[in-house]
C-alpha cells in the first residue's frame, strides 16, 4: 500500500508513513508517565521486544542514534576505545556523539563488501594493557549493514566476535537498526543473530514503519543503567505510550512486510541492470538496500542524475560521487518498481 504521495520515494525506509491499523489504534492507548515506570503501553512495548529479541529487558529511545549512543556510554567509560568499522553508521552518521558525550576514543577497521570486519583485523585491533594505550572495552557490529550493500551478517560471524571479546573482557553492541531485514534475508529468527551480543538496538521506524522510535535491549543490569543515561541525555518521555503504541503494532505487523520489500528490491535491481549504463552488481542485493553506479556510456548525466529523476518524481540518494542508493520500504509497490525502472530505462 503505498502511503507516500506524488513522488515514489527511494531515498530511505525512514520515509514511511504509519499504518491505518497504527493510525486507528493510537487513540485508545493506554498512557502513564513512563519517567516513573507507569505507562502501560511503554511497558508492554518493551517486554514484548526483549522477548522476540531474547534478551532480558528493553528499553524505548526515541531515535537509534541516541539507542547507539546510550549503549556505548553504558559498556565504555571515559577514555576507552570502541572497535567499529569505517562504514558503520555510529562512525559515520550519529554526529560524533560517542566521543563528544563520552569522551570514548573510535578506532576504526575496514569494512569488507559484506558488512563484515576481517576477524583478524579484529584480533589484532584489541590493545593490550599498557599505559601509552586507551583500554578496549567495545566491539561495535551493524546488521544489515547499511553503507555495504544493505548485507545480512550471519550468526557464525557474530559468534566469532563474541568469542574474540569474551576472551579479551570485552563487549559486544550490535547496530541492529535493520536486523529484521538481517533474519528475513537469512531465514533465520532473530535471537540467532542477537544472542551472541551484549547489547542491541533495533529501529522502529525504518521496515517496521513506525513514526518515530528505537528500542535497545539488553540484561536488567544494562538496561537498569541505560534508563539513567537515556535520563541524562533528554530522552526521558513522560505519556510515551502515544509512540509506543505504534512500535507494538509494527513489533505485531509489520515484519512480514520486510519479505515483500525485499522482493520489491530484487525486482528493481534486476530490472536496472537490463539496462547497459546501470553498473548494478545483483549478487550483493539481499535486503532493500540497492546501489547502483552508471557506466562510462552516461557517466556525463552523473552530476544531476538525482535532480533528473526527481523532477520525473522520484527521488534518491549519491551517498558519494557516482554511487546511489534506492531503498525499498511500506511505501513502495510493485507497480512502483515498474515505473521506476521505466523512467530509468528512458532516461538512461
Amino acid at each position: 500500500m503505498n502511503l507516500i504521495s506524488q513522488k515514489i520515494d527511494l531515498r530511505s525506509d525512514t520515509v514511511t508513513l504509519p499504518s491505518p491499523e497504527m493510525l486507528d489504534a493510537v487513540a485508545s492507548t493506554k498512557l502513564g508517565d513512563d519517567v516513573f515506570l507507569e505507562d502501560p503501553t511503554v511497558n508492554n512495548l518493551q517486554n514484548k521486544a526483549a522477548k522476540i529479541l531474547g534478551k532480558e529487558e528493553a528499553l524505548f529511545v526515541p531515535s537509534g542514534t541516541m539507542g547507539n549512543l546510550v549503549s556505548i556510554l553504558v559498556h565504555c567509560s571515559r577514555g576507552d576505545e570502541v572497535v567499529l568499522g569505517n562504514q558503520a553508521h555510529t562512525f559515520l552518521y550519529e554526529a560524533g556523539g560517542i566521543s563528544a558525550f563520552g569522551g570514548i576514543h573510535s578506532r576504526q577497521l575496514r569494512n569488507q563488501d559484506d558488512g563484515t570486519i576481517d576477524i583478524s583485523d579484529i584480533k589484532e585491533a584489541i590493545r593490550e594493557v599498557n599505559v601509552h594505550f586507551p583500554p578496549t572495552t567495545l566491539i561495535c557490529l551493524e546488521n544489515t549493514h547499511n553503507r555495504c550493500f544493505g548485507a545480512p551478517i550471519a550468526a557464525d560471524y557474530m559468534k566469532e566476535v563474541r568469542n574474540i571479546a569474551q576472551d579479551n573482557s570485552c563487549k559486544v553492541h550490535l547496530d541492529g537498526a535493520r536486523i529484521f531485514n538481517a533474519a528475513v534475508a537469512l531465514g533465520l529468527d532473530v535471537k540467532d543473530l542477537t544472542k551472541d551480543v551484549d547489547s542491541v538496538t533495533f529501529c522502529l521506524s525504518k521496515g517496521l514503519s513506525a513514526p518515530v522510535g528505537s528500542i535497545i535491549c539488553g540484561t536488567a543490569d544494562f538496561i537498569n543503567k541505560a534508563r539513567h543515561v537515556r535520563k541524562a541525555l533528554g530522552g526521558g518521555m513522560r505519556q510515551a505510550g502515544i509512540l509506543a503504541r505504534f512500535g507494538e503494532i509494527s513489533l505485531n505487523s509489520m515484519i512480514s512486510q520486510i519479505k515483500i520489500d525485499h522482493k520489491n528490491a530484487q525486482n528493481l535491481a534486476k530490472g536496472l541492470s537490463n539496462i547497459k549504463s546501470v553498473n548494478i552488481e545483483l549478487e550483493k542485493v539481499h535486503s532493500n538496500i540497492i546501489y547502483f553506479r552508471l557506466n562510462q556510456n552516461k557517466i556525463h548525466l552523473s552530476e544531476n542524475l538525482v535532480k533528473i529523476m526527481e523532477d520525473k518524481g522520484i527521488v534518491f540518494f549519491e551517498v558519494s560521487p557516482n554511487r546511489y542508493r534506492l531503498v525499498t520500504h511500506y511505501g513502495i509497490d510493485s507497480e512502483h518498481i515498474k515505473k521506476v525502472v521505466k523512467t530509468f530505462e528512458e532516461t538512461l
